[in-house]
C-alpha cells in the first residue's frame, strides 16, 4: 500500500510548518492571560509538544514517524464514505460519531446534524441548527444531545432530527453529554456539572468547581454508573456525585502535581473514564493510569509512568490506550502493568484506540486508520479515508469500524 507522498500532503505539511511559529508566538500571551508572569517562565521550560492542547493547533513535540511499508496481514475495505459538513472546521472539539436506533449520527461545527444508514451510509435525515457545536452527540432514550461553544445544550429527536429543546449552561461544552435515568449530564469548561431533564431540558441541579489557572484544553466526559456521576477534574482528582441531586459521594486523587514549573505540574484528567465490573479506569496527562473502586473511590492500583490525553478501550482482560507520544499500549486490568507498547506510529497523533475481536484500531493525523494485533501490537493493516486528521475515537458495531475525521469525513470500514 502506498504512502502519502502526494502534492496535497506536501502542501498540508507546509501549512503545518507555517502555523507553528504563529502558535509559538501566541503561546506566551495565552499563558500570561491565564497565570501571569510565572507562566512565561513555564513556557520557556515546557512549550514543546503542547501548543495543540492550549491553542487547538497542529504542533507536535517532534516530527511524526513516516509510515513504513510492510506486508499487510488483513484486507481492509472502505464500505462507504460520506461528508458531514465542515466537521470540526480545523478546531479542537469533541465532535464524535454515535451509534443509536440503527443509525450513525454526527454533527459539524456549523450546526449540521446527520443520521445515516449503518450499512450503506445513506442519508436518513439532516437538520441545520446553526448552533456552533463543540461536543457530542450523546444518546438518550429517543434523543441525541449536543453542547456548543456558546454555552447551549441542544436535544434532537433521534428518529426525525427535530429540535426538541435548547438550554443555556454556564460556558462552552467540550465533552460529550451523557444520559441516565432520564437525566442529561453536561460538563462545561469552567468546571461546572449540569443535570438537565432529558424530556424538557429543565435544570435539575448543578455543581461548580474551580478550574486551575493553567490546564489543557478539553474536558473529560462524565460517566454514569449506578446512581453516581463520575468525572475527572483538572486538579488530578476523580469525583462521584449522586445522579439524583448532585450531592457529594466520594473523591480520590488520581495524580498529584509534581515538578517546579506550571507545565510540569499539569495533571489534567481529560480522558473519559470507563467502567468494567465495578472498577473505574482513568488516565491523566502526566499523572498516570489508575483503577478505582466505583463504590467508594478506593485506588486499587496506579501506574504513574504513563501520560495520556486521548482515551481508553478494553476487552475482557486488558486495557488499551494511546499515550502522549502516540504509542499504543496494552495494560493488565488487574495490575496496570504494560504488556506491550507499539512505538512505530510515534507522534502521529493517534486517536484513542478501540479494541474488538483480535484487533486494536486507531486513526491518525493524516487520515490513516491503523489495525494492530491485540496479541502483541504489531501492525496488521491500514487504510486512508481522508488526508486530514482523525481525532475522534473509532466506534465498532457488528465488526464494522466507524470513523469521523475533523474535515467531516464519516466512513465505515471492515476487515474482509
Amino acid at each position: 500500500m502506498s504512502n502519502y507522498s502526494t502534492d496535497m500532503s506536501q502542501a498540508k505539511g507546509e501549512r503545518r510548518k507555517a502555523k507553528k511559529p504563529f502558535a509559538l508566538c501566541l503561546l506566551p500571551f495565552a499563558f500570561t492571560l491565564l497565570t501571569g508572569c510565572s507562566a512565561i517562565e513555564a513556557v520557556t521550560e515546557g512549550v514543546s509538544g503542547i501548543t495543540d492542547y492550549f491553542l487547538g493547533g497542529e504542533d507536535n513535540a517532534g516530527p511524526p514517524s513516516v509510515l513504513v511499508e510492510y506486508t499487510p496481514e488483513i484486507k481492509l475495505e472502505v464500505v462507504w464514505k460520506e461528508s458531514v459538513g465542515v466537521g470540526a472546521d480545523e478546531q479542537s472539539l469533541k465532535l464524535i460519531p454515535a451509534i443509536g436506533s440503527g443509525k450513525v449520527l454526527a454533527a459539524d461545527r456549523e450546526g449540521v446534524v446527520q443520521a445515516r444508514s449503518l450499512t450503506a451510509g445513506n442519508l436518513i435525515w439532516e437538520t441545520e441548527t446553526e448552533v456552533p457545536f463543540s461536543g457530542g452527540p450523546g444518546l438518550g432514550v429517543n434523543s441525541l444531545i449536543l453542547g456548543s461553544s456558546n454555552a447551549e445544550v441542544v436535544a434532537l429527536n433521534i428518529e426525525t432530527g427535530e429540535v426538541l429543546w435548547k438550554t443555556t449552561v454556564s460556558s462552552e461544552v467540550l465533552s460529550v453529554p451523557v444520559v441516565g435515568n432520564g437525566i442529561v449530564i453536561v460538563r462545561t469548561t469552567d468546571g461546572a456539572v449540569f443535570a438537565l431533564d432529558e424530556k424538557t431540558g429543565g435544570k435539575r441541579w448543578n455543581y461548580e468547581r474551580a478550574v486551575p489557572a493553567l490546564s489543557l484544553r478539553g474536558t473529560g466526559s462524565p460517566l454514569i454508573v449506578e446512581d453516581n456521576v463520575i468525572g475527572g477534574y483538572d486538579n488530578g482528582k476523580l469525583m462521584a456525585l449522586r445522579l439524583t441531586d448532585g450531592k457529594y459521594s466520594w473523591e480520590t486523587s488520581i495524580s498529584i502535581p509534581k515538578g517546579r514549573s506550571e507545565i510540569e505540574r499539569l495533571v489534567d484528567l481529560d480522558v473519559d473514564p470507563i467502567e468494567i465490573n465495578g472498577v473505574i479506569y482513568v488516565a491523566s496527562y502526566q499523572g498516570g493510569v489508575a483503577a478505582v473502586s466505583e463504590l467508594d473511590g478506593d485506588v486499587l492500583w496506579r501506574n504513574e509512568t504513563i501520560s495520556s490525553h486521548s482515551g481508553l478501550s478494553h476487552d475482557s482482560r486488558y486495557l488499551y490506550l494511546t499515550d502522549s507520544q502516540s504509542h499504543v499500549m496494552q495494560l493488565d486490568q488487574r495490575s496496570g502493568a504494560a504488556l506491550w507498547n507499539q512505538k512505530d506510529l510515534h507522534q502521529r497523533r493517534l486517536t484513542a484506540p478501540v479494541a474488538y475481536g483480535s484487533y486494536v484500531v486507531a486513526g491518525d493525523l493524516e487520515g490513516w486508520v491503523h489495525w494492530l494485533s491485540s496479541t502483541d501490537g504489531r501492525q496488521m493493516g491500514r487504510v486512508q479515508v481522508t488526508d486530514g486528521p482523525i481525532d475522534a475515537q473509532p466506534i465498532v458495531v457488528d465488526d464494522t469500524v466507524y470513523v469521523y475525521a475533523k474535515d467531516g469525513t464519516l466512513a465505515a470500514i471492515k476487515v474482509r
